[in-house]
C-alpha cells in the first residue's frame, strides 16, 4: 500500500485516540486539525470537562456494548501499567430507587443499575449488593471495580504519543468538512479526512446534522476525597437532576456533579444547581465531610460541558465528498472515553477501506 495522507479534524477524546490508532500505520502521514487542544477550556470543546469514567450504559447487543466491551481492555491496561497517562482503578457503586422509574437519569443508566447487566463479566469484582448493605431508601446496588480518568493528564498524555508517532498537531477552523484535507502538514491534499468534529458536527458544512444536540452537563471539583466512585438513578430534585462522584487520579480532584438537561446550551454554571448537586452528593458519600456540610467541601471549581449527543447514537461511517474520502466518528454523548477505543478501531477500518484500490472508482 502506498502512503497515505490523512487529516483528522478534532482533537477531543475521540479525535486523539482515533488519530493514535492511525499512527500506528506507517504507511499514514496523519495530521490532526481542531480548534481547541488538550489545555483549552472552551464550551465548544467537551472533553476537558468530563469527569471521566466507565460506566456501561449501553444497550445489550447493542453497537454500544461493542464499543464499550473493546474500550475497556485499553483502559485497563493504561490503569494497570502506565500511571504517566492518569487512569487509576476505583471501587464503584451504583444505586437504584424504585421511585426513578422513568427518570432522565434512570433512563440514561438502565443498563447500569440491572443485576445482571451484561459487563458482569467484564468488570472486575462485579456483585450484587445484599439488602443489608443497602443505605436506606435504596432498593438495590451493584458494585464493581472501574476507572477514573483525570482528563487534564490524559488527553495531553494522548497528544504526546500521537506526537511520538509523528503525527502533527496543528490549530485551524475549517467551514466545510471537505475543506480539511488542505491543511494536511503536508502540503498535500489528503486522501482521507476524519471527521471528529462532537457537537460541531451540527453546524459543520458538508455535515450539518441535525441529529446531533447537547445534553449539558454541571460540575463541582472538589478536594475531598470520598473513597469511593458512584452514582444513584435519579434524584428528589427533578428529572433532568443526577448525582454522581468520582475521584480523578493523581491529584485531579474529586467530580461532584450533575445533571442531564437536553438541549440546554447554557455556557454558565448555576450556582443554584451547584447548591443541589453538592448536598446530594454528600448525602449518597457522607466520607466526603465526614458528616459535616457543603461548607466542609474544598471547591475547586465550578464546571459546564456539553455532552455531544445525537439521536440513534454515535455516527461511524464513511462517505465520498468529491475527491475527499470522508470518515465520520462523532456523536458519543456522555460516552466518549468509555467508547472510544471501540469507536476508534472501527474508524480506523473505515479509513482502511476508503484507501482501498476499488474505493476510488
Amino acid at each position: 500500500m502506498a502512503e497515505a495522507n490523512i487529516t483528522v479534524l478534532g482533537a477531543g477524546v475521540v479525535g486523539l485516540t482515533t488519530a493514535l490508532l492511525l499512527s500506528k500505520n506507517p504507511k499514514y502521514n496523519v495530521t490532526i486539525v481542531a480548534k481547541h487542544m488538550p489545555g483549552d477550556y472552551d464550551i465548544e470543546y467537551a472533553s476537558p470537562w468530563a469527569g471521566a469514567n466507565y460506566f456501561p450504559v449501553a444497550k445489550p447487543g447493542s453497537l454500544g456494548e461493542q464499543y464499550e466491551r473493546n474500550t475497556w481492555p485499553e483502559l485497563k491496561r493504561l490503569a494497570s501499567h502506565l500511571p504517566e497517562a492518569g487512569v487509576h482503578f476505583q471501587d464503584s457503586t451504583v444505586y437504584n430507587r424504585t421511585k426513578d422509574a422513568g427518570s432522565a437519569t434512570q433512563v440514561w443508566f438502565s443498563e447500569l443499575l440491572k443485576p445482571d447487566a451484561w459487563f458482569k463479566e467484564v468488570m472486575p469484582n462485579f456483585r450484587v449488593l445484599p439488602q443489608n448493605e443497602l443505605p436506606e431508601g435504596i432498593d438495590s446496588a451493584t458494585g464493581f471495580t472501574s476507572v477514573c480518568i483525570n482528563v487534564s493528564i490524559y488527553l495531553p498524555w494522548l497528544a504526546s504519543q500521537c506526537l511520538k508517532n509523528g503525527v502533527v498537531l496543528k490549530r485551524g477552523i475549517v467551514n466545510h468538512v471537505a475543506d480539511a484535507a488542505d491543511h494536511h502538514h503536508t502540503g498535500k491534499r489528503a486522501d482521507v479526512v476524519v471527521n471528529c468534529t462532537g457537537l460541531n458536527s451540527r453546524f459543520l458544512n458538508g455535515v450539518n446534522d441535525g441529529k446531533v444536540f447537547p445534553a449539558r452537563g454541571q460540575i463541582v471539583v472538589v478536594r475531598n476525597e470520598p473513597g469511593i466512585m458512584t452514582s444513584i438513578s435519579g434524584t428528589d430534585d427533578g428529572s433532568e437532576e443526577a448525582t454522581y462522584i468520582m475521584q480523578r487520579a493523581a491529584g485531579g480532584g474529586t467530580i461532584l456533579g450533575g445533571c442531564y438537561q437536553v438541549n440546554n446550551w447554557d455556557s454558565q454554571p448555576d450556582p443554584n444547581l451547584a447548591t443541589r448537586i453538592m448536598k446530594r452528593c454528600i448525602e449518597l458519600a457522607p466520607t466526603l465531610t465526614n458528616g459535616k456540610g457543603i461548607e466542609a467541601l474544598s471547591i475547586i471549581r465550578h464546571g459546564v460541558g456539553l455532552r455531544p449527543v445525537r439521536e440513534g447514537g454515535q455516527r461511524i461511517e464513511k462517505e465520498r465528498l468529491g475527491d475527499v474520502a470522508v470518515v465520520h466518528n462523532y456523536g458519543h454523548g456522555g460516552y466518549g472515553y468509555q467508547t472510544s477505543y471501540g469507536t476508534a478501531e472501527k474508524a480506523v477500518r473505515l479509513v482502511e477501506s476508503a484507501l482501498e484500490p476499488a474505493a476510488r472508482l
